[in-house]
């Protein structure tokens, strides 16, 4: 018999009742080190008391009245989101899954408006992940995503990460965009480098075809800036956000200039939940505390402790890890053994990382992780890692 819930995740066998903080605690008491915040989304921990005040402080007035009224804590956090960034204007969603289609459809529309009807297609890299969607799946091209799910949406094109010549060969006048996460994260903790971010920003220039970037799991400081891109001296004209702007509550964002988002008028798009009262109050919360440059410095140095302490930790456990890769506080340990039995030997040592691909265990802990957290969670990889040696 089919389970009640549609069984399309191999589920770890926990039952987390309660967060804390950088703590996750089980059903039977044992408390688990949390290194996944979600999938980078708990960018302030569990239960965060300010967040906590936000959305109790909204839920007792104003869940839901959808965008056909006025929402001011809707504008408010556009406002705190442009007033941070590259963007003229925001469009609010509820998911990274819903930014990557609105972000498709504004890069289309833009041509379409122009007369320049030919210009649709759209240039994305290997190893992506841009969500579940249609257009998600299409753009990221691999079988693990697409298969059994044609006929594709058409009009996307992969080519290798970061090979800039191959973009260069592979723009042409059918070219609308260029789409692509600054640092892949279901890929395998994969930064862009910041010289080939930059040229990739000049040849769209050059081309005077649009630049999408995915920062759905690299941005809200995951990576010491508010957004990954910021390390590269670029910007971009369109840009998918989620995850970390709701700190734990559904809501993403797409940001644009205004130029790109010509083509959006009345009508063109919508959302029935997208930037509802609730999600908002918390966003703005999010952004108050995480768009500081006192909380971004934070970022910084608890990244390096952690990234000194892991480089440690692969050259005592040089028959378990290769190496270590990321930017901030998304790094990924590359491993010599199946991934997988790293994160399940975690589990016993009782800390949470989170798989990705190329072999790779994802670290993404709460930003506001403490000193002696990471000294701690280090030390239970450590037991991970050496259990997995003893066993060999």
């Amino acid at each position: 018999m089919i389970p009640a819930v549609l069984p399309t995740y191999n589920r770890a066998p926990l039952n987390f009742v309660k967060g804390e903080g950088c703590w996750m605690i089980e059903a039977d008491g044992r408390r688990f080190l949390d290194l996944g915040a979600g999938i980078a989304v708990n960018v302030l921990g569990h239960a965060n008391p300010k967040l906590v005040a936000a959305l109790t402080d909204q839920a007792e007035t104003l869940w839901h009245v959808s965008n056909l009224y006025q929402i001011p804590q809707q504008e408010a956090l556009a406002a705190k989101l442009v007033d941070a960034s590259f963007a003229d204007t925001v469009f609010f969603t509820n998911s990274g899954t819903e930014s990557c289609e609105l972000a498709v459809k504004m890069a289309r529309k833009y041509w379409y408006e122009k007369g320049e009807t030919e210009k649709t297609q759209i240039i994305a890299f290997e190893g992506a992940f841009h969500g579940r969607s249609s257009a998600g799946i299409a753009a990221a091209g691999s079988e693990k995503m697409t298969k059994g799910f044609g006929p594709l949406l058409p009009g996307f094109t992969q080519l290798p990460w970061g090979d800039v010549d191959a973009l260069s060969a592979a723009i042409d006048e059918t070219t609308a965009a260029v789409i692509l996460e600054p640092v892949q994260g279901e890929g395998g903790i994969r930064p862009m480098d910041d010289a080939d971010l930059r040229a990739i920003r000049t040849l769209c220039d050059e081309a005077g075809i649009l630049l999408i970037l995915d920062e759905v799991q690299c941005g809200v400081g995951r990576t010491g800036k508010l957004f990954a891109h910021e390390w590269a001296g670029i910007t971009p004209d369109i840009m998918m956000v989620a995850k970390g702007i709701g700190g734990g509550f559904p809501l993403g964002a797409v940001l644009a200039t205004e130029n790109a988002a010509s083509g959006m008028t009345a009508g063109t798009h919508g959302s029935t939940y997208g930037g509802n009262p609730l999600a908002c109050a918390v966003g703005n919360a999010v952004m108050d505390e995480v768009a500081t440059p006192e909380f971004l410095e934070d970022v910084n140095r608890r990244a390096g402790l952690l990234r000194q302490k892991l480089e440690g930790l692969v050259a005592a456990n040089p028959d378990v890890f290769e190496g270590v890769r990321g930017a901030g506080l998304m790094l990924g340990l590359k491993c010599k053994v199946n991934c997988m039995d790293v994160v399940n030997a975690g589990y016993e040592s009782l800390v949470v990382t989170v798989p990705a691909a190329d072999n790779v265990v994802r670290l993404l802990p709460p930003l506001n992780i403490s000193d002696d957290e990471i000294t701690e969670a280090v030390a239970r990889i450590d037991a991970a890692a050496q259990s997995l040696t003893a066993k060999a």
